[in-house]
Parts: structure tokens; C-alpha cells; sequence
């Protein structure tokens, strides 16, 4: 095929993102990789040899340069694999050059430590008034675990009750304190208060209060901790008959301990703070010295655990059941020269436009992962490098 794709960013994902893309160049024919840094781009670009690739530099806060890019490379798909930050900005240039587009995060607005989907879902009218389609987080979670939920409720239960989503990495960078995708983003996420959804209602909870050891198969014993995921605001949107929806991750106790004194000395701050003169975000200025997620991979080792656990009824009958992936760092290095984290966001980018561009997966308006078909994505992610398994009954109870 001639599908032309723009991908936005070059960080740990897109470079995944981009390989993938050229694995499968039965339906990407030519890229074009544009970042504000285009030297990240450029690094990226030379890891592909099977299909045409292109970089660029734009500031993707700016719509109007998204939209020249557009203009000019004319591509078939937008995939935006930059910074939350920007999603409306790329979502206004694919408004106005009628392109669809895809991303892996929601919208959160860069003052304030908050992120939902509002903000994009009012996208809908305009999207489906133009006629093209928005594809919202197709990543691993959310995404992939979008994609599992609704797959569950598919096939294995008439009606679902309760959802928890685990996400356990169990790998070893052999930094001191890290992160492993943009420290701002992670950062942010972290130190909010969190939350989780019980019969109709959201609770709040102060950050990491809720903790509970839980076993992840093929992996490790991990103690997790809920916190807000964006995919529980659409999943109990889609799926209104689930009573309770959780996320828990995994953090380590020299993690927090690190998290912690940064919280208490003002390093995770996002308001400007005055030095020497000069307003400064204390938490941009930890980014800056914190190392780059995208080069965490060469020496990590370990596993990482995502799945959903779901309960509920099918055919009268109480049914328990989990479905997850388990990934391998050093594997993933070998194959794209990147951490797991990047992995098992960028793969589940690739398919989706892939679906999308193929027609398998078609609409017009904003959509989350859990409204398509999950059957078409489902049959594709395992030889793209995510394969899934499921339990049922006492294997299936983890939380």
C-alpha cells in the first residue's frame, strides 16, 4: 500500500511506534517522523531501512505548523505520539486538513495536574461532521486494556461487575530513580490524589494510600497501589454495569522514598517558581536532569505484567476471570532498541491506525478503544509482539 503516516514526537514510543510501522509496510508506505528536537527524528529514521522515511521539525503546541506539515507531506493518518499537552493542537490541524488521527494519552492542560477526556470528547460533532476519526488512547493502558474489557465482555460475560486493571514492571534499569516514560508526565500522574469508581460514584483517596500485594503470573509478587487511570472514565462511560472500576501499579519502596523527598523539598511542583530572576517549573527542571526514558532499554532487564480482572455472570453462573501480557525488557531491546514500557505502548499504536487505515476499524467522530470491534485487534496484537493470556475461576483472582 501507498498509506502515507505522520508520526508526532520521538521520544521511547515513537521510536517503537515508527519500527513497527516499517515491520508492517504491507500497509505503511512512507513516514514522516517531526518532532521539535528533528535530531531525535533523525536517529529514529536511520533504524529503518525497509520503507521511506522523512523527518521534520514543529512545534506541535502550534496547530498551524501540525497543519502545514500536513499540507505538504499529505499523509493518510496523524499519529500523535508527543506530549498530552498537545493533543488538542494536533486534533485542531486534522480538523482542518481532514485527516484522521490517533493518540495514546488524554488531553491534560499543562498548568494544571489534571487530565480526563472532556476536552476531546467535545471533539466528536466536529470530527464526525468532517467525516474523519479520532482514535483515542491506543496504547497499553489505556488501550490495549480498553480493548481487553471490551473483548471480555464479548465473549465471556453477559454482565461484568467489577474491573481491575493491574500494571506491574518488574524490571531493573539500575538507575537510582527514574522513570520510564516522560518524568513530567509520570510525575504528575503519580503525586495526584487518586481515585477509583464504586456503584455510580467517584472516590477520591490521598496519593498511594491504597496498597495490596498481588501476584502476577510469570512474573512477581508486587506491591500495588491504586491510582486515577484515564481508561476508567471511559470504560465505566461504555460499560455503565460495572459496580467498581480500579487501576493499581506497581511502585518500589526506594521509588517512593525518592518520590516522596522530591514531593517534600518542591521538586514536583508545575507552578513557576522564581531563581535568580527567572521563572523556572521546578518539575521541568527535575525532567532535565532525570535520565531519558528512551535510553533506559540497553540495560534493563526484568518483565513487565498488564492485564484486566474482571467479575461478573455468564450464563447465570459467577465468572472470574483474567487476561494479560507479560513482556520482556531485553527482548524488546534486541528488537527495537527500547524498554518494555515503550514497547507495549508503541505496538498497540502501530495496530490501531493500522485498523483504522485497513478499514477494519472505521467511524466517524472521536472514539475510545472499547467502542470498535475487539475482535479484529485481538487477532493481530500477539504477532506484532504482545501476545495475551487468559485464566479463569481461582487462577483469575489476583486482587
Amino acid at each position: 500500500m501507498t498509506n502515507k503516516a505522520l508520526i508526532v514526537g520521538a521520544g521511547g514510543v515513537a521510536n517503537v511506534v515508527a519500527q513497527k510501522c516499517a515491520q508492517n509496510s504491507d500497509v505503511f508506505g512512507e513516514l514522516l517522523i517531526a518532532s521539535r528536537t528533528e535530531s531525535k527524528a533523525k536517529t529514529i529514521a536511520s533504524r529503518i531501512k525497509n520503507i521511506p522515511v522523512s523527518t521534520a521539525k514543529v512545534d506541535a503546541d502550534k496547530s498551524a505548523e501540525v497543519a502545514a506539515l500536513i499540507k505538504d507531506f499529505k499523509p493518510k493518518m496523524v499519529l500523535n505520539i508527543a506530549l498530552p499537552y498537545q493533543d488538542l493542537a494536533i486534533m485542531d490541524a486534522c480538523l482542518e486538513t481532514g485527516v484522521d488521527y490517533l493518540d495514546t494519552a488524554n488531553y491534560e492542560p499543562k498548568d494544571i495536574a489534571h487530565f480526563e477526556y472532556s476536552w476531546q470528547w467535545a471533539y466528536h460533532e466536529r470530527f464526525k461532521d468532517a467525516g474523519i476519526m479520532a482514535l483515542l488512547g491506543s496504547g497499553f493502558d489505556p488501550g490495549v486494556t480498553n480493548v481487553y474489557t471490551a473483548y471480555a465482555k464479548k465473549h465471556h460475560f453477559d454482565k461484568m461487575d467489577t474491573l481491575d486493571i493491574v500494571d506491574c514492571n518488574n524490571g531493573d534499569h539500575g538507575k537510582a530513580f527514574a522513570t520510564n516514560f516522560n518524568p513530567e508526565i509520570n510525575i504528575r500522574e503519580i503525586t495526584q490524589n487518586g481515585r477509583y469508581f464504586e456503584n455510580g460514584d467517584w472516590k477520591e483517596i490521598p496519593p498511594l494510600s491504597i496498597r495490596q500485594d498481588i501476584s502476577y503470573p510469570e512474573v512477581a509478587v508486587r506491591g500495588s497501589y491504586v491510582l486515577f487511570h484515564e481508561e476508567l472514565e471511559s470504560l465505566v462511560k461504555h460499560f455503565p454495569e460495572i459496580k467498581r472500576a480500579r487501576f493499581w501499579m506497581t511502585f518500589g519502596d526506594e521509588y517512593i522514598k525518592h518520590l516522596t523527598v522530591l514531593k517534600n523539598v518542591g521538586m514536583t511542583r508545575i507552578d513557576p517558581v522564581k531563581f535568580k530572576g527567572v521563572d523556572i517549573i521546578p518539575l521541568e527542571f527535575l525532567k532535565a536532569l532525570l535520565p531519558e526514558p528512551s535510553t533506559l532499554g540497553e540495560n534493563y532487564s526484568g518483565k513487565t505484567c498488564i492485564g484486566c480482572q474482571i467479575t461478573g455472570q455468564k450464563d447465570g453462573k459467577p465468572q472470574n476471570y483474567f487476561i494479560y501480557n507479560v513482556c520482556d525488557h531485553a527482548e524488546c531491546y534486541k528488537e527495537v532498541q527500547g524498554q518494555a514500557i515503550a514497547y507495549t505502548t508503541g505496538v498497540p499504536a502501530m495496530l490501531g491506525a493500522s485498523l483504522i487505515l485497513t478499514d477494519k476499524w472505521r467511524g466517524k467522530g472521536v472514539f475510545n478503544m472499547e467502542q470498535l470491534d475487539p475482535d479484529p485487534f485481538m487477532a493481530e496484537i500477539g504477532k506484532w509482539g504482545l501476545p495475551w493470556k487468559e485464566l479463569f475461576g481461582k487462577n483469575a483472582e489476583l486482587v
